[in-house]
């Protein structure tokens, strides 16, 4: 508590009825969090069992988890502090035989979705050609969000993609269910209709959280702030934090109205705002500052610091992109030498991740070492969804989306038309895919060959799930993909012997992974292990990034560096149509959340920010002419200092240059 500054301490002892903590970049809201969730176990005597809090992230929820049993210790057993998703399967664990799942449900990746959505195009004769299944999904997704179900969904105009999805997505639904499967934003989806529909329920975990309290309000959706709604009515203890100008997920659907609106929603609501920062210099939050207060809607706060004005942040204006690389990585050696930073005290942020291009060639070129977040993730590459695919099939038989991928894997002679045949003779007959696969030799128009190669995999794998022991589960998937002799079947189909061999390292963490769990959980099992996988985090750096970022520059769009810091930050292409991007400033032209991802960005920096932007970019190989960013225009020209200049245009005033272009805009306009 002495360790808190005034508005900190209003925010932890503050523990009845709604609250809302305003809390600004760097302001220090996780040991608010954390120590209000104490006081509330030590003080107040609370069971841990009734505190639940929830955040957006596996790593976030995992640091709160730490410190709070750091600092709690024995008091803090019991808590719920987890991942919205997490606290949505926790939800349907316990109940959802009453929506007609089986408690052991498995929950479906992008890949395993597309698979499902191919067949519901197919059955429904939707050429994928003519309607992108991409869009489709991303307007499936959208409307769960929004608590639109499959039977209430209604296209909005007579678009192609809109009148596709009002048709699939009851199919695909359908599907899902059938093969005992819900995606991710099911979870949330469901969980809200689990609720809403048995008062039962929903009183048994109203009664169980008696003070709740979310992380990144600004970025729930719809579906997230109904579920929290819901499981706060009865008690009203609701305590949110977040930062409204940090609300740059809109394309996925959050809504920055929810923080907006909490006042009106929560009658009697506290509000208390965290403006003190603990992370940047006051050059780098006025520009900040600045920035953001041209947003018409948001609440007013301005971030302060007690650490000093600090360097000027220096402004880069290339004349290209290859300019912009080269003066960004030579500021990078000359930062790295005279202020012996790191290589990974260093980060270059971006809007698009197609700009990472010219920084890497010449990061390499300067034999800088670098890491690109982003990257594909360990349990998305193949070889690793093979071997998965085998316990996830174990644990669940109805997934046949990872039925499918295992039945030819090893390959043992199930060509296509095999499973062609069989999926179609599932439909006809209306039974799972696993039980046409044992009764292969009722379906006609498959040769012996086949059929003999379908017996002897489904008795592997019958053998295999009889056989299957709730403890030992390293040992025996190790046993397993021993029998299957994946490594012979990885060196036989592969040119390259090395790239086998990481393959088959790759299978081989995926024993290691099951090993680890185990020791952590002793009584862990493996449907839970399989749910851990499925919820990891969609952003969390893949292992190889982690290894090579030990002392590497950080590469990564903005919307990745949100809840990062770094010593010294390289916002790059602060130019119209790339930030604010393009698609953004059609469709909404205040540009609100393009502002704030530039207020993140600029946030994002400890020391020192670096700013640069290019005065001409090439387009499918044409040179266009690049006009500054509006961004830029407001910050104040004293808090810039120019960095060298190019040839053309960037001995100029970058300001000045951006006033020059908005008058001319004007200009045309009138």
């Amino acid at each position: 508590m002495k360790k808190l500054n005034p508005q900190q301490f209003l925010a932890v002892r503050h523990t009845e009825g709604p609250l809302l903590i305003l809390a600004g970049a760097g302001s220090g809201k996780t040991q608010v969090i954390t120590t209000r969730i104490v006081h509330l176990l030590n003080d107040k005597r609370v069971p841990a069992e009734n505190i639940l809090a929830v955040t957006f992230t596996n790593k976030a929820a995992r640091e709160m988890r730490e410190r709070v049993s750091a600092m709690a210790g024995k008091s803090a057993e019991g808590i719920i502090i987890s991942t919205f998703h997490s606290l949505g399967v926790r939800i349907l664990r316990r109940d959802i035989r009453t929506l007609g799942f089986k408690p052991n449900f498995s929950i479906y990746t992008s890949s395993d979705q597309a698979g499902v959505l191919r067949q519901a195009m197919r059955e429904r004769n939707i050429d994928p050609k003519q309607c992108n299944p991409d869009s489709i999904m991303w307007r499936i997704s959208g409307a769960k969000n929004r608590l639109i179900g499959p039977y209430e969904f209604k296209a909005e105009s007579d678009d192609r993609i809109e009148l596709a999805t009002a048709t699939i997505y009851p199919r695909y639904q359908e599907l899902l269910k059938g093969f005992n499967a819900i995606d991710f934003d099911d979870i949330i989806l469901l969980s809200v209709k689990l609720l809403q529909s048995n008062p039962a329920i929903l009183e048994y975990w109203q009664k169980h959280f008696h003070y709740i309290m979310v992380d990144e309000y600004q970025d729930t959706n719809a579906s997230q702030y109904l579920l929290i709604s819901l499981l706060a009515r009865l008690h009203g203890n609701l305590c949110v934090v977040g930062d409204d100008d940090q609300s740059i997920y809109g394309w996925r659907g959050a809504e920055v109205r929810n923080i907006l609106n909490f006042e009106q929603d929560h009658p009697g609501c506290r509000v208390i705002k965290l403006e003190q920062n603990y992370r940047s210099t006051s050059s780098i939050l006025d520009a900040a500052n600045t920035v953001i207060k041209n947003n018409p809607i948001r609440t007013d706060k301005a971030l302060w610091t007690a650490l000093g004005k600090g360097r000027e942040i220096d402004l880069i204006v290339a004349d290209s992109e290859e300019d912009e690389a080269a003066r960004v990585v030579e500021s990078m050696l000359l930062e790295q030498f005279r202020d012996k930073l790191s290589w990974s005290d260093m980060a270059i942020l971006y809007r698009s991740n197609a700009q990472s291009r010219a920084f890497e060639e010449k990061l390499r070129q300067e034999r800088i070492p670098y890491v690109v977040i982003g990257g594909q993730q360990f349990y998305e590459r193949k070889e690793v969804k093979d071997a998965i695919a085998y316990l996830k099939v174990i644990d669940n038989p109805s997934d046949e989306a990872s039925l499918l991928r295992i039945i030819n894997f090893p390959r043992r002679g199930i060509g296509d038309n095999t499973l062609l045949r069989l999926n179609q003779w599932s439909l006809e007959q209306n039974v799972p895919l696993f039980q046409a696969v044992r009764r292969v030799r009722e379906i006609p128009d498959i040769s012996e060959s086949s059929k003999k190669a379908v017996e002897g995999f489904f008795a592997m794998m019958k053998g295999v799930m009889e056989g299957f022991a709730p403890s030992r589960l390293g040992e025996q998937v190790n046993a397993l993909f021993n029998r299957l002799r994946i490594e012979d079947e990885l060196y036989r189909t592969m040119n390259d012997a090395s790239q086998a061999r990481k393959r088959i390292e790759n299978i081989e963490q995926v024993v290691n992974s099951l090993a680890v769990y185990e020791e952590q959980n002793p009584r862990g099992t493996l449907s839970a292990f399989l749910e851990r996988i499925s919820l990891m985090d969609e952003d969390k750096p893949s292992d190889d990034d982690k290894e090579h970022g030990r002392n590497a520059v950080t590469l990564m769009s903005l919307h990745s560096s949100k809840g990062l810091e770094f010593s010294h930050v390289f916002l790059a292409g602060l130019e119209e149509d790339l930030l604010p991007h393009k698609r953004s400033i059609e469709e909404d032209p205040t540009v609100a959340e393009e502002r704030r991802l530039c207020y993140v960005g600029i946030t994002r920096a400890r020391q020192h920010l670096t700013i640069s932007r290019c005065c001409t970019r090439r387009k499918y190989g044409t040179v266009e002419q690049r006009a500054p960013s509006r961004f830029l225009a407001e910050i104040p020209e004293h808090l810039l200092s120019l960095s060298g200049s190019g040839e053309t245009q960037g001995a100029k005033n970058a300001t000045s240059m951006a006033d020059d272009f908005f008058a001319q805009m004007l200009g045309e306009q009138s």
